[in-house]
């Protein structure tokens, strides 16, 4: 497999020097958190093998999968944020015992409220339920159904909010406003932040197991931040020398990228992480103060890395969820050089944060190959057959778009996610170039047709005889994967000219997807659109239109010959002279490069029971156009054969509508882009390649009529829309290859 260049890590050499500020009496939320049922200190568990493999005198896990009977190290900071509120609105002091706590609440009205991505909400409401209180949790509209359980399991009002995790907050917040016994404890900057004060309480214990060890680095997981803070402020101390390195998923990692920018940055929400509690878009504002000084080292890891340090902790007998792997996975993708940086040596001691125990997720997708054939077969697994589409609607692209958005995140690419029509998104990915280049776009649709009636599973991705089958193989994740794979070579390149890659959405059905993706502005000086060729050039194709044409009669009862006008029957005579049209099309020779323009009848609608005479039909026309051909050309032709029925038969009548066209494509051979592709295909194929035509109609034209000099070209497949679907793995490579030669000369 062909690993990627990822997203590198992120040193801060000042941070070494740097000293938090003293914070309030840590051992004060220490003396509550031991009031609370069933406290006890977690373990600090040995990761010997590890520590081995990272060349280091010890790893040690701090086991947070049980915390006071929950699976999370959240109900520390939930329950002493909690009580700092609670105390502070009833007057009482921080010396309360937790008894004289729920005392006073007997006699007033509070309600404790928070937004959640899972392990805080229930912390909070394990909370609530402590004091004998109601509490109100707000979560994202992507929370897996089995921690919404949970959530309810404590006792809680779960409130699910239309958006993501940021939405979620907004929610909280709206809700508490609306009730005067609303005390707001949220894991995020706002106002008195004592939750972090809380979480000090972990860092006590390890300073009391470890004795006079102290640590060289931690590894602390990061979502909005709080929990990162408290361990930064904790291990910044003066006269401490602990590095600290944090870490975030690959499509949340707003901590990287404001660090890289100097400046708090928010990430898109889009592409929701398993790693659930670190899946936060915004940075908390405090904490951001402090971790831009703190943080030694600052890395993001792919879904699928926090999967497989899952699983390497369990089988060290630690029953972790991803969130609580994902300190591992970071150790494991540090190279020797990053490793150096951080000061680690064999002597040197290593603690990571094990922030919560197992719980359910989908199992995601590696992002990790670069090899396109690879690609291809991950692509094929994700359903994203078109709702529009099938006796059975599909999935649409959602999952795909995702999974592409992550790959993307993965390599630092820059992503941009377009959902005008909700359900339906396409994706952007853009490597900039340094400056005075051309731009060159890289077009695919991410939508198959319906899986139904595939032979066999049409999900599997198997190769077989060099052959890669499924729905959409062909048409067409092969070319997406091969555009995908040209996108991260030319980052590395380091082009002039900025190269973009746009997986759309639709292009089975109406094309929302490019429409979308031009109108949100995104444009460029060339195009290719790889859609299945069998490797030839592709420089002209065919547009449609489509037509209902409604025939009107005169309904009455079967046996009322005298006043009935039969629909059906005045439609046939449109059908014979359509008929005789489409004939005349044909003889009409049409396009030197695409030949003639076709018509026919696609469906027929008409009558109601058999025992009356019809009052309406309709027949609905698609009209196949090519270059010099229009809408409005197609129209006439067809009004001018009805107005003529209209003229001879009968009480012949009716009503005719365009209800969608898609203009004919054609690139000029003799264009600089056309010869530029026609030179890099040749050095691929090895020889020159086929120029000609399609019958088809793909996005190509989109695209031309925006003024982007487009042409078609891409892998070699059978079976499309098919029973049996397959793409030539040998042609996908040479795709890949020549995308990213076509970008290298085109660009610069």
């Amino acid at each position: 497999m062909t690993r990627a260049a990822r997203r590198p890590v992120f040193f801060n050499p000042a941070a070494k020097a740097w000293t938090a500020p003293l914070t309030d009496c840590p051992e004060l939320a220490l003396r509550f958190h031991s009031q609370l049922p069933s406290y006890s200190p977690t373990g600090l568990v040995p990761l010997e093998d590890l520590a081995d493999q990272l060349g280091v005198r010890a790893v040690h896990l701090k086991n947070e999968t049980c915390r006071l009977g929950l699976p999370s190290f959240k109900i520390l900071g939930a329950s002493w944020g909690a009580f700092r509120a609670i105390a502070r609105q009833l007057d009482l002091p921080l010396s309360s015992s937790l008894d004289s706590v729920k005392h006073a609440l007997l006699s007033t009205s509070v309600s404790l409220y928070a937004a959640t991505d899972g392990n805080h909400g229930r912390a909070v409401a394990r909370m609530a339920s402590i004091l004998g209180i109601p509490a109100q949790i707000h979560v994202p509209v992507c929370m897996h159904g089995g921690t919404v359980d949970l959530i309810r399991s404590e006792g809680a009002r779960v409130v699910i909010s239309d958006g993501f995790y940021d939405a979620a907050v907004v929610d909280a917040r709206v809700a508490a406003a609306q009730d005067d016994a609303a005390i707001v404890v949220q894991d995020y900057a706002a106002g008195d932040y004592w939750i972090v004060d809380g979480y000090l309480t972990m860092m006590l214990e390890i300073d009391g197991q470890l004795g006079a060890t102290s640590p060289d680095l931690v590894v602390v997981p990061v979502g909005v931040g709080s929990f990162a803070q408290a361990v930064v402020t904790h291990f910044k101390q003066s006269g401490k020398h602990t590095a600290v390195l944090a870490v975030e998923p690959d499509t949340s990692a707003s901590l990287w990228k404001s660090l890289r920018r100097g400046e708090s940055t928010a990430t898109a929400e889009n592409t929701p992480s398993i790693m659930a509690g670190l899946d936060c878009g915004t940075p908390s504002s405090i904490s951001w103060a402090v971790l831009r000084h703190g943080v030694d080292a600052s890395l993001s890891i792919s879904d699928f890395e926090a999967h497989q340090a899952c699983g390497y902790l369990s089988s060290q007998g630690v029953s972790a969820g991803p969130c609580g792997a994902a300190p591992i996975a970071a150790l494991r993708r540090l190279e020797g050089s990053d490793r150096e940086k951080l000061g680690l040596t064999k002597d040197s001691v290593v603690v990571v944060f094990c922030t919560e125990g197992t719980r359910d997720y989908e199992i995601p997708h590696s992002v990790a190959s670069d090899d396109p054939v690879e690609l291809t077969r991950t692509l094929v697994k994700i359903n994203s057959a078109n709702p529009s589409l099938g006796s059975v609607p599909g999935p649409g692209e959602t999952a795909i778009a995702r999974y592409i958005t992550a790959w993307m995140e993965h390599r630092d690419i820059e992503a941009h996610w377009i959902e005008p029509v909700p359900g339906r998104p396409s994706v952007v990915g853009i490597v900039r170039g340094s400056g005075g280049g051309k731009r060159l776009m890289l077009n695919g649709h991410i939508d198959t047709v319906t899986v139904m009636g595939y032979e066999d599973d049409p999900l599997r991705g198997d190769v077989k005889d060099g052959k890669l089958y499924g729905r959409g193989a062909a048409d067409m994740k092969c070319g997406v994967a091969a555009a995908m794979v040209a996108l991260a070579n030319a980052k590395k390149q380091g082009l002039r000219g900025d190269v973009i890659f746009t997986g759309v959405a639709d292009e089975e059905f109406a094309s929302i997807g490019t429409e979308q993706v031009l109108e949100a502005g995104w444009t460029a000086d060339a195009a290719i659109v790889s859609e299945p060729t069998d490797l030839e050039i592709q420089h002209a194709h065919k547009g449609f239109v489509w037509f209902e044409v409604d025939i009107h009669g005169l309904a009455a009862h079967g046996s009322r010959y005298d006043l009935g006008v039969d629909a059906i029957c005045k439609a046939g005579y449109f059908l014979v002279e359509l008929d005789k049209h489409a004939t005349r099309l044909v003889e009409r020779g049409g396009d030197p490069v695409l030949g003639p323009g076709s018509i026919h009848a696609s469906i027929i609608k008409g009558g109601e029971e058999v025992s009356s005479y019809p009052a309406f039909a309709q027949i609905q026309v698609e009209r196949r156009t090519v270059t010099g051909e229009t809408r409005e050309t197609a129209e006439r032709e067809l009004r001018d054969i009805l107005d003529g029925l209209a003229g001879r038969v009968p009480n012949f009548k009716y009503d005719l509508r365009t209800t969608f066209h898609r203009s004919p494509f054609e690139a000029a051979l003799d264009h600089p882009f056309t010869e530029l592709v026609r030179k890099q295909v040749a050095n691929a194929l090895g020889e020159e390649p086929v120029m000609l035509g399609a019958s088809y109609w793909t996005d190509c034209a989109l695209l031309a009529d925006k003024g982007i000099p487009s042409l078609l070209w891409g892998p070699k497949g059978k079976g499309l829309h098919g029973k049996v679907e397959y793409v030539e793995v040998d042609s996908i490579k040479q795709v890949a290859g020549a995308l990213t030669a076509i970008a290298v000369e085109f660009c610069n």
